[in-house]
């Protein structure tokens, strides 16, 4: 009996010192700052592998390196060497590997790992990858990482195997490496990357491939992997319910207007009004490539249109906004999210109609969500501003392009109007914190920098007072 008492009480005391040690261990690395340091580590080690020999086809600079490392890891695609031309093969094969593991994350892979190794995950680490892939419940992470990842696999693999076969026939891709090309952009369009083995080589000068079986591949992958996981997890659920939850119809509702109107907004420009850059294309191949665009506008960064960096002020205007609103939450891509945008436009209605609380499908969204998403659009505006001024401060463009570029970065898009080769290192390093931020997330990093959390609570209620607005 004695013995038992011991065992029992050895155990009690391990599993006091667990806990104590599980709570000294996050107070010392919150949660917000696992996600962003697992970023920040992934970038660092990008950039170290992309400067080792035999990477490149000529030397490179640290910040070239740096540069191309984050927007690789932070799934942009913008570039200041061309990959073509500019990597070896196995400079090529380091980029896939950074696009695929920058789309899963860092954090998320390493506790994949452990989980399969056999390793316990503590409870700090699975809140950890719910944070960073934007969930909301910890019980269930390790099975969804599980089958994310395998749908993940699977996705890229048919649009892999669908672009080899097409570009086979169609003799596309360079031969002897055709089965690499289409996995390389099968990759980079799921995980919305955007970056492109053709640019750069003599017989594509526009870049990627715009025939239509091509763009409406490349279109598919780009067009999933910006649904997040959260919608995945649900639409595969939805045979055990009558119907999805709120968060998914939104996402796919938003979805579907954001690209019917950037569609429709891009074939007005560039083919009906005579002067855009696909007004002598045919009808069908001008409606595709126009879908495409505004597809890949919203996060991927695929150039659909003929001499991308000419299109006219009016589809940039179009395009920035696209940007600006991005994929949807816990997806390969950035921007504001589809969710905070639906959030406040809803908001902005139950308003209207003289609602004081947001109401959607017999559902209302917390007063707590609808903060959020205005946080997220006063802070990323703010953000896009002084990163404007910043890079027009030190550099000679005009706005519009300045803008475009900061957009694009933030949203982890990668679509370019051809001056980030071209800006200063100073302006190089503006871009590159603004991918690192659109990919960390906005709320994320705040919470990351705030002293304290910003969602405590205080306990005492003060007084209200109106102020006036409007």
């Amino acid at each position: 009996m004695s013995k038992q008492k011991s065992s029992s009480s050895s155990r009690l005391y391990y599993l006091r010192r667990v806990a104590q040690v599980g709570r000294y261990s996050s107070k010392r690395i919150p949660i917000h700052w696992r996600v962003v340091g697992g970023l920040a580590l992934m970038i660092l080690i990008g950039t170290l592998l992309l400067l080792l020999p035999g990477m490149t086809t000529r030397p490179i600079s640290p910040m070239e390196a740096f540069f191309t490392a984050t927007s690789a890891v932070t799934v942009t695609g913008l570039n200041i060497i061309p990959t073509s031309t500019g990597f070896t093969f196995l400079g090529q094969i380091v980029l896939l590997l950074l696009i695929q593991t920058g789309g899963v994350g860092f954090v998320t892979l390493i506790v994949l790992a452990l989980h399969l190794m056999g390793r316990y995950v503590s409870l700090i680490d699975r809140l950890a990858v719910t944070k960073a892939m934007g969930l909301d419940k910890p019980g269930r992470i390790l099975q969804i990482l599980r089958n994310a990842i395998l749908g993940m696999f699977v996705i890229e693999g048919v649009g892999a195997a669908l672009l080899y076969l097409h570009w086979r026939m169609a003799g596309i891709a360079p031969p002897g490496k055709i089965g690499f090309y289409a996995l390389f952009h099968a990759v980079s369009a799921f995980c919305n990357a955007g970056f492109d083995l053709f640019v750069g080589l003599p017989a594509y000068p526009n870049g990627l491939p715009n025939d239509n079986i091509t763009l409406i591949i490349l279109g598919m992958l780009v067009l999933l992997g910006g649904l997040g996981i959260p919608v995945f997890m649900d639409l595969f659920s939805h045979y055990r319910r009558r119907r999805v939850n709120l968060n998914t119809w939104l996402t796919l509702i938003t979805a579907e207007g954001l690209i019917l109107v950037g569609w429709g907004g891009l074939f007005f420009s560039e083919h009906l009004m005579g002067h855009g850059v696909i007004r002598n294309e045919g009808i069908v191949n001008s409606l595709v490539q126009t879908w495409f665009q505004s597809v890949s506008t919203r996060t991927a960064g695929f150039p659909g249109l003929h001499s991308f960096s000419l299109v006219g002020s009016d589809s940039r205007l179009l395009i920035i906004a696209l940007m600006f609103i991005g994929s949807a939450p816990a997806s390969m891509g950035g921007g504001i999210t589809t969710g905070s945008f639906a959030v406040l436009t809803l908001a902005v209605w139950n308003f209207v109609r003289g609602s004081d609380t947001v109401q959607v499908r017999h559902r209302t969204i917390s007063a707590t969500t609808v903060r959020r998403a205005a946080v997220v659009l006063l802070i990323s505006l703010a953000i896009v501003v002084i990163a404007s001024w910043l890079i027009l401060l030190t550099n000679e463009f005009s706005f519009n392009k300045v803008l475009f570029e900061v957009v694009s970065a933030l949203a982890t898009c990668g679509l370019s109007m051809g001056i980030t080769g071209d800006l200063n290192a100073f302006g190089q390093l503006v871009i590159i914190a603004m991918m690192f931020f659109g990919r960390a997330g906005v709320v994320t990093l705040m919470m990351a920098l705030a002293r304290r959390d910003p969602y405590h609570r205080q306990h005492l209620d003060f007084p209200e007072e109106d102020v006036l607005v409007g």
